[in-house]
């Protein structure tokens, strides 16, 4: 079988990556297309890979600064053909679910989120402070967006959601169906500690729609440690009105993950996520999760046995959830093993056999599965 896999872009690590190096080391011989690749600024590992770029790879300042070239991605990755493929396997985000691909090609798109500053443009610009004369200039350009988007993903053959959330959204703006497969989680890096610490946790990207300025204001109300690892254009802004007990770390290096997550007394996550990583490499070292009650954390967190949720996106509602919170126990064990619903393994082993299956399906295996009834993830 002849394997592609498409990537939206590679010029920084998230969510999006973990997932992308789980599929390269389930199909090593598989080329990346992307968009574009800064190979000094990706994990040295990924230049032992077949990448190959489009043109938009030459564009000035791209790998740095790709927002501003967002109307190019759609003529990109539309004039991509890989009509000579058995199967593509696209890990999408943004546009390269838009790849041509032949009449006998099985198409499964792997769906972070259908393209959200296309489908959810007013929330993004507020988060982005974008002026209104922006905004009213854009709203034409979303509109072609919006077209282009949905005709593309009704060439896909079948749909994957990462989520429940992330499901709901594929079938209100594409109008298809998906099975919910969750993203890999490496849990066996991951183990409780006897003696843990008395901070509470977050990390990742610090961008505004993660909603950090929620914790900053939540934990300065409280008077309790919040350590905040990770980089980020908003760190600056956050740093201005955090106070005494907030610690800012900046970039973490991966190896220091494990203990970093095992001695915190809670992992924090304040906005909607489409799945979250973070809180299930916390729940994998045994530490409860304090969320927001939206999004993919609806799949992985369970009330009163892995954590808790607030169900108001404020400070005093975070604040209210982790005075909770000081009142309930949690068993380590009890969460790991829980965890260990969402390894990297599991993943594997569905995404194989749903692959598998539909390859193997006569007759209309490069049909896409239109707006049928929800299949299962088996």
């Amino acid at each position: 079988m002849k394997l592609a896999l498409v990537h939206d872009w590679l010029n920084q690590m998230g969510g999006a990556e973990d997932v992308l190096e789980a599929l390269v080391s389930m199909y090593p011989d598989a080329p990346v297309y992307t968009s574009m690749y800064w190979r000094e600024g990706m994990p040295a590992a990924y230049r032992a890979w077949d990448i190959r770029t489009t043109w938009m790879d030459r564009l000035p300042g791209i790998y740095r600064h790709h927002q501003p070239y967002l109307p190019l991605y759609p003529l990109a990755f539309g004039r991509l053909d890989l009509s000579d493929y058995d199967l593509v396997l696209s890990n999408k985000s943004g546009f390269c679910h838009g790849v041509r691909t032949g009449p006998h090609t099985l198409h499964v798109c792997y769906c972070l989120t259908p393209t959200r500053y296309v489908w959810t443009f007013d929330n993004y610009a507020a988060r982005e402070a974008l002026p209104p004369a922006v905004r009213a200039a854009l709203k034409p350009l979303i509109r072609l967006l919006r077209r282009w988007d949905y005709a593309a993903a009704q060439r896909v053959t079948h749909f994957i959601a990462i989520s429940t959330e992330v499901q709901a959204r594929i079938r209100r703006y594409y109008g298809r169906e998906s099975v919910v497969i969750h993203p890999p989680v490496d849990t066996g890096r991951f183990a409780p500690t006897s003696r843990p610490d008395d901070y509470f946790l977050f990390v990742g990207r610090l961008v505004p729609y993660r909603r950090l300025d929620l914790a900053v204001r939540a934990f300065n109300q409280l008077g309790l440690p919040l350590v905040i690892g990770g980089a980020g254009r908003d760190r600056e802004a956050l740093e201005a009105i955090a106070g005494p007990t907030i610690t800012f770390l900046g970039y973490v290096p991966d190896e220091d993950l494990p203990d970093l997550f095992a001695r915190c007394r809670a992992y924090i996550l304040p906005a909607t996520e489409d799945f979250a990583i973070a809180p299930v490499q916390a729940m994998a070292a045994g530490r409860p999760v304090i969320a927001y009650g939206a999004g993919g954390v609806l799949d992985t967190v369970l009330p009163g046995e892995t954590g808790l949720f607030f169900h108001q996106p404020t400070p005093e509602a975070l604040a209210d959830a982790v005075r909770a919170f000081a009142g309930m126990r949690f068993d380590p064990d009890r969460i790991c093993r829980h965890a260990e619903r969402f390894d990297k393994s599991v993943f594997e082993s569905k995404l194989q056999a749903y692959i598998r299956r539909h390859r193997d399906a006569s007759g209309n295996a490069a049909t896409p599965n239109g707006t049928g009834s929800a299949e299962s993830d088996g």
